[in-house]
């Protein structure tokens, strides 16, 4: 016996989609899903955001009187996501937490009852997002299995056909149903006759089992069947007489199986207690910190670093965030904004019109609320002459291409003739190796790592473009801070877009080393974009208890693991997706070492809105662990007249690396 769930998810904030569009999806796409729910005795999970729901309510009433009466009645449920579609686990704690709240509190004011089952916005999950749900009152999500199955090979397959439990990495569990990338794009196809009924039914048949299994026949877009948002140019061209008549004849044909039985996706929560049933599971992976449906293209770089400018709105939206959180005065209706504006619609395939009206907005609610943000102040600065002690414990020495620089709990090692590169450095101690630097050509006894990793760089790669690095020899300006003890060394790197401006703060007074760039280009390439990396010495930290932690999303951090893995956020999935996933670092840090020590990397996510990539490889009896911050990426959400040079506008960034004991 195989048990149907299906969630059909609403969304009027779709990328794609043109304001005015908005009755036409209503009745071509929403109307005939209700017709479903109604007419074939076919219980179905209808999940969409407040925000949608809000909209339609302003477009068509009857719709949300026929969608309140069918959920009383038990042939709809309703499955909820928050006020705006967000991507979590980029998004600080504190927001996720408004968008929850703000939408149960739009359900209850539009539908009259909130939701209690999840589905997770884009499949993107993350362990830190479990808190939200359960403060908000859900008792189940509803998250993918492929991607966290794919890095948790001790998982039973079984389990995939069973409700199961999430747990995060502090306590938290919550009840789990899955959706299936496979299923759902198997549903599509059948829906766009690009395969037919008997082949269809045939891959349903295929889960069939000798126990009970429940099985998500559907859990994506509603807005594509008989309506086409003009994402693609690979589009399934819209069948005749209509899509949803097809599924209308599937829903026929599965109701006469007595094999087949339809549930609400509630319903699966009953068999939790069946063999196979509510295992305690951790979703996320070292490999794989924050899962996202679908294929590999299809990760979390698409709203951090790719899209529509992802960064630059992104950075935007964190300076409006940070005048929120510092001003007790701040309204609900601000806060409310802020989550539209992270909304993920924005940051993908969107319109040329709704684009330019998204920024005209953004801009004038930064000018309203976020005036006069800015990231941490640099102080003036006094000469020191090379080669001259001050203190009898400050000191900065010129010895052929290196410049070391040395205080009482900092000694970094720079090369003059990379641009400032960290050659070593050594915080809290100058015994033993650095804690990262430069491994030199020849470190690795593998030819396929023979090059030079450096540390505290940046790397831009384009399409057709040799790379552009801030490698390049440079004369370095040494000074002492005005008030203070600590060095700051500067210097003007050579590019060929332009110089760079590149400064590095040695504390005086604790284990720190700052870092930060300005571009002083006409413009930039859009390519992968990646600075700050930082190559931790294998001699420094512990193999055995090698980890790196942030936050993604949740109040508290998550920790991942590294010994025995293999992690390569940074690697390209193809030639036109140039990274495979990486962390959001909502709490402005990540923090990579082993259980004695570790370095703490902060960004200031008000300057440029980075992500992590953490690479790691077990090379012989020794490893390479690389932390780099990325500030670009590409892949199929920048169309192909976006890909040109663009402004960088002052673009700048700044990070700290601390030691943590």
């Amino acid at each position: 016996m195989l048990k149907f769930y299906s969630v059909f998810h609403l969304n009027l904030a779709y990328s794609s989609i043109e304001e005015e569009q908005r009755p036409e999806v209503i009745q071509r796409c929403y109307w005939p899903l209700l017709k479903l729910a109604q007419d074939y005795s076919c219980p179905l999970g209808i999940e969409l955001s407040a925000y949608t729901l809000e909209t339609i309510a302003s477009i068509d009433g009857s719709w949300i009187a026929r969608l309140r009466d069918l959920v009383m009645s038990g042939a709809c449920e309703l499955i909820g996501s928050g006020y705006a579609q967000m991507i979590g686990p980029l998004v600080p704690a504190e927001v996720n937490a408004a968008n929850l709240r703000f939408g149960n509190q739009g359900y209850e004011k539009i539908l009259g009852f909130q939701p209690k089952l999840a589905l997770v916005n884009e499949q993107a999950y993350s362990a830190g997002l479990l808190t939200h749900y359960l403060n908000a009152g859900y008792r189940a999500i509803i998250m993918e299995w492929d991607n966290p199955a794919r890095y948790h090979p001790e998982w039973n397959p079984i389990w995939r056909y069973l409700p199961q439990i999430a747990c995060g990495q502090h306590g938290e569990e919550i009840a789990l149903l899955w959706s299936h990338s496979i299923a759902f794009q198997k549903f599509q196809r059948y829906a766009h006759s690009e395969i037919e009924l008997e082949e269809y039914i045939s891959y349903l048949e295929g889960h069939l089992g000798p126990q009970p299994r429940i099985f998500p026949l559907y859990a994506n877009d509603a807005e594509i069947f008989d309506f086409r948002p003009g994402r693609y140019h690979t589009e399934a061209p819209l069948h005749t007489p209509g899509e949803w008549k097809r599924i209308y004849q599937l829903f026929d044909r599965l109701s006469c199986d007595k094999r087949l039985i339809f549930i609400r996706p509630s319903q699966a929560l009953e068999l939790i207690g069946e063999e196979g049933a509510g295992n305690r599971l951790q979703l996320e992976s070292s490999e794989q910190p924050i899962p996202v449906k679908k294929q590999g293209k299809y990760n979390v770089t698409r709203w951090a670093v790719t899209g529509c400018d992802s960064m630059g709105i992104n950075t935007a939206c964190w300076k409006i965030y940070n005048t929120l959180k510092s001003r007790p005065s701040a309204s609900n209706e601000d806060w409310r904004e802020l989550c539209f504006l992270w909304s993920s619609d924005f940051r993908t395939h969107i319109t040329e019109r709704r684009w330019t009206s998204y920024k005209k907005r953004l801009d004038s609610d930064q000018s309203r609320m976020a005036t006069g943000v800015v990231g941490a102040t640099e102080k003036t600065t006094q000469p020191l002459r090379e080669n001259l002690s001050t203190k009898k414990d400050l000191l900065a020495k010129r010895q052929g291409r290196y410049l070391t620089v040395e205080t009482r709990h900092v000694q970094v090692r720079l090369n003059c003739n990379k641009g400032l590169a960290i050659d070593g450095l050594w915080l809290g101690s100058t015994e033993g190796p650095p804690l990262c630097g430069t491994l030199a050509h020849g470190y690795y006894d593998d030819i396929a790592w023979g090059a030079d990793w450096y540390s505290g760089h940046i790397v831009l790669e384009t399409q057709g473009e040799s790379k552009i690095t801030d490698l390049n020899p440079v004369e370095p300006n040494i000074e002492k801070m005005e008030g203070s003890d600590d060095i700051v060394v500067s210097t003007a790197i050579p590019t060929r877009l332009g110089k760079v401006q590149k400064r590095v703060q040695i504390s005086a007074t604790e284990p720190m080393i700052s870092l930060s760039y300005r571009w002083e280009w006409e413009h930039m390439y859009i390519g992968s974009f990646r600075l700050g990396h930082i190559t931790l010495h294998p001699m420094a930290f512990e193999r055995a208890s090698l980890f790196y932690q942030t936050c993604n999303g949740g109040t508290q951090p998550e920790n991942f693991p590294l010994d025995g893995t293999h992690v390569s956020h940074g690697d390209p999935v193809s030639f036109l997706v140039s990274a495979s996933g990486g962390v959001g670092m909502t709490g402005g840090w990540i923090a990579i070492g082993d259980r004695q020590r570790r370095l703490r990397v902060e960004a200031d996510q008000t300057a440029a809105a980075v992500i992590g990539l953490i690479s790691y490889q077990e090379i012989g009896n020794t490893y390479f662990c690389r932390l780099a911050l990325s500030a670009g990426e590409m892949d199929d959400t920048q169309r192909q007249n976006r890909i040109q040079l663009i402004k960088p506008k002052n673009l700048e960034f700044r990070f700290q690396i601390f030691l943590q004991i």
